[in-house]
């Protein structure tokens, strides 16, 4: 492998084509890494697999499940992803893998082949048709892991400096892709490539990127206060590494979305545990810590995200652009099982967490501006929310981009899920 080249990168190239290839390179990166005769390669062409790769494959007579996630730029690294041996020791609930290279463009996790469903899975079908006892199943495991992940921060929880927070790869989920490196180029990154004079079209609306980075959003007939450019700026500035050493930094696995997570049944009750820590650390700062796991598995909900063709066939949806105003108006709303998670992330994580933070004279003034500012960037940045430009259509990229606002910003009076949410947690508050 040249220094230039990433076997993953093209990899999962050639798996976007489905022209056969990835299959044969996989193999052949299975052999080259870990010796194995890698058999019947398949490739799990799943919507969640927005930045990743998995799949099955078998050697002689045992099965396996293998995962990569592939970043820009990766090849430049020095095996800063797949730490699970960091967060194992913490008393983080995952599953180890029984093979892992941290090689530069070649990282990639090997594990037995489970029968468990992931927990994304699950919720899904929750989304799609309500199981009363199911759904309280799933909410039930979600408060133990919640209260499991919430004792190792708790317990790991120390001040921090700029440098060692800076060598945390999470930072390749949030502020890294505003920018092009080496000079951090802002913007740049994907920012750069999916939006900066790109057009936008909704359903009855078109901008260009100059209109929309500057249109004020009236979603449902609430105005919020910051336009989708200023909530750009905000974020390369208050997001940047070296402004997040303020809240201390904590053992976490950084990209828990549920994708990430097995759901295991024991009776009558489920259990969570986490696998592929691509971004794990000891150092991850706090305020960020949970940010993809609220966005990803609560907000990302129901289809707009992740299935943005049912989206579309699920959910009506219209804009008008007036007077520097986008006007925003759907019918989506968070499933009753979302709806569950999100409480249960205030009251079993956020709250505690952040009250530890205060009792510690370790919460910055602004938390909620660095949360607001993490969540924004989940859905904007994760992949590209431009109808046409890879699978959102007009309707799922409207909610898309309102539900980022509605994360990012204050309303200008009023409240809304997320004003809800904020006062839920807030430290000040009983």
């Amino acid at each position: 492998m040249t220094d230039n080249t990433s076997r993953t990168a093209t990899i999962r190239d050639h798996a976007k084509k489905r022209d056969g290839v990835a299959e044969k390179l996989l193999a052949g990166l299975l052999h080259d890494l870990f010796q194995v005769n890698a058999t019947n390669v398949a490739i799990n062409y799943d919507q969640y697999s927005l930045n990743s790769l998995n799949g099955f494959f078998d050697d002689a007579d045992q099965q396996y499940f293998f995962k990569f996630h592939q970043e820009e730029g990766e090849e430049a690294m020095s095996g800063e992803y797949y730490r699970a041996d960091i967060i194992a020791r913490a008393g983080l609930p995952v599953d180890q893998p029984l093979m892992m290279s941290t090689l530069p463009g070649e990282q990639i996790l090997v594990y037995k082949r489970r029968s468990d469903p992931r927990f994304s899975d699950v919720l899904r079908a929750l989304d799609v048709e309500h199981d009363d006892q199911t759904a309280e199943q799933a909410v039930a495991a979600e408060e133990r892991l919640n209260q499991t992940v919430l004792s190792v921060y708790l317990k790991t929880l120390q001040p921090v400096t700029e440098v060692q927070v800076a060598g945390e790869p999470v930072h390749r989920l949030f502020h890294d892709r505003l920018i092009t490196a080496p000079n951090a180029v802002y913007p740049g990154g994907r920012l750069a490539s999916f939006y900066v004079g790109k057009e936008f079209e909704f359903p009855g609306a078109k901008l260009s990127w100059e209109e929309f980075s500057a249109a004020r959003f009236v979603i449902g007939g609430v105005e919020y206060e910051r336009t989708i450019g200023e909530l750009f700026d905000a974020a390369n500035n208050r997001l940047a590494p070296s402004r997040l050493a303020d809240a201390g930094g904590v053992t976490a696995h950084g990209d828990a979305h549920n994708a990430n997570v097995w759901y295991s049944r024991h009776g009558d009750q489920a259990y969570l545990s986490f696998f592929d820590p691509a971004f794990a650390g000891e150092h991850i700062p706090t305020l960020l810590a949970e940010v993809k796991t609220t966005f990803h598995n609560i907000l990302a909900h129901p289809f707009w995200l992740y299935d943005p063709t049912v989206a579309e066939q699920t959910f009506k949806a219209t804009a008008r652009h007036e007077n520097g105003r986008l006007f925003a108006d759907f019918d989506w709303r968070l499933s009753p099982v979302r709806k569950a998670l999100l409480d249960v992330k205030a009251s079993a994580m956020w709250k505690p967490l952040l009250q530890d933070l205060k009792a510690r004279g370790m919460l910055p003034a602004d938390w909620r501006e660095v949360v607001r500012l993490g969540l924004f960037l989940c859905p904007t940045l994760v992949m590209n929310l431009r109808a046409g430009a890879t699978t959102h259509n007009p309707t799922s990229s409207l909610i898309g981009f309102s539900v980022a606002v509605m994360t990012g910003s204050a309303p200008v009076a009023g409240e809304d899920v997320m004003t809800r949410f904020f006062d839920m947690i807030d430290p000040e508050r009983n």
